[in-house]
């Protein structure tokens, strides 16, 4: 199957509402061209509006939207969803189930001679790899079976842009895996410009090279996986893409003082403010008891590749918690001290605006 040329994408100022209600709220974004971006965020937050708008089935109210510096949504300007070069996947599949395979992914090719639809059809059916498959009806395929369908199916037309909305939440986690792994390859050697809608963090760390976290019809932060994860814009950020501990702690002389250490940042705040402290679970450890800030372990729980432990630390109200991917012989109830792994930590001032991120060293 040939490449098909990647396309950009760009969003100005795009705003949706429902009867009144905002679901998207001035997005403005820039989807890179042959690379994969992830729109993230929990159920409710616009991201698959966002989907359907770029596709052409909804319209936005205001803003404007363009490929390749042509406008395709605008004021007084709209192009048809199927004049726009633009795939989608659904998250069913959506595959007509009185269709073989072979004539679903014809269903997309309708406007090329026969000629060329066999062709096309024979790319697409040795590079995705579904030559076994072809005669067989939807309802007679596994789960992964079917997503490769879809996805070929999908991309049979040559799309500019590949949409696929939650694309593996069907299928079991090992499978889903693969199927990920599968689907990723495919994508990266044609070179098609995807985005994917997703609700788990760690799908869109593994999968995007843009990731687009939102909320509540907005974008609460864009960037690159590490961008992300490493360097949250907000508490929001910061707990979405993981678990972390949150601490309140007083702002004085550059430093954030916390029950568990003190840490300096480049805050711009004056002294006496509050201030917050996100600290991941890997970021903290305990050994013996007497090596470090006193605390008792409250409760474990295996999870196979790593154990979480929750500790007490004097005078928190609530427990910290802590990944290990070595087994802690310490028992519930014990006493043990509480150390800093050299982690990062995410501070931010209370009003839950981004502050700093900085390397933890207890003072």
């Amino acid at each position: 199957m040939p490449t098909a040329p990647a396309s950009s994408l760009e969003l100005r100022g795009v705003s949706r509402r429902f009867g009144g209600r905002e679901v998207l709220s001035d997005i403005s974004l820039t989807i890179p061209p042959g690379r994969i971006t992830c729109l993230l965020g929990e159920s409710g937050c616009g991201k698959s509006t966002l989907l359907r708008i770029v596709s052409g089935v909804d319209r936005p109210d205001n803003g404007t939207i363009l490929m390749n510096g042509a406008p395709i949504v605008g004021p007084g300007h709209f192009v048809e969803p199927e004049q726009r070069r633009i795939g989608f996947m659904f998250q069913d599949y959506a595959l007509f189930p009185h269709l073989s395979v072979a004539e679903n992914l014809a269903f997309g090719l309708r406007h090329l001679s026969r000629p060329d639809q066999g062709r096309r059809l024979a790319e697409v059916v040795d590079r995705i790899g579904l030559g076994h498959l072809t005669g067989r009806y939807p309802h007679s395929l596994s789960g992964g079976e079917q997503q490769r369908v879809a996805l070929a199916r999908a991309l049979a037309p040559q799309p500019a842009v590949l949409l696929m909305d939650e694309p593996f939440s069907n299928l079991d986690q090992g499978l889903r895996e693969r199927v990920r792994r599968e689907t990723l390859a495919i994508l990266r050697k044609i070179g098609t410009s995807a985005i994917i809608v997703t609700h788990d963090p760690q799908e869109a760390l593994a999968v995007g090279d843009l990731v687009v976290l939102m909320r509540a019809g907005r974008i609460e932060q864009a960037g690159t996986p590490f961008e992300i994860y490493d360097r949250p814009a907000s508490p929001y950020a910061a707990e979405f893409m993981g678990p972390c501990n949150r601490l309140t702690g007083i702002w004085s002389q550059g430093r954030i003082e916390t029950p568990i250490g003190t840490f300096p940042a480049a805050l711009d705040l004056p002294d006496g403010a509050l201030a917050l402290a996100c600290i991941r679970p890997q970021a903290l450890s305990i050994g013996p008891d007497g090596h470090g800030i006193s605390a008792r372990v409250v409760a474990k729980t295996f999870m196979g590749e790593s154990e979480q432990i929750d500790i007490l630390v004097h005078p928190l109200a609530e427990t910290l918690r802590m990944h290990s991917h070595v087994r802690i012989p310490m028992s519930i109830g014990e006493k043990v001290s509480l150390q800093l792994n050299g982690a990062q930590i995410h501070v931010f001032a209370d009003d839950n605006r981004r502050i700093d991120t900085i390397l933890p060293g207890p003072e």
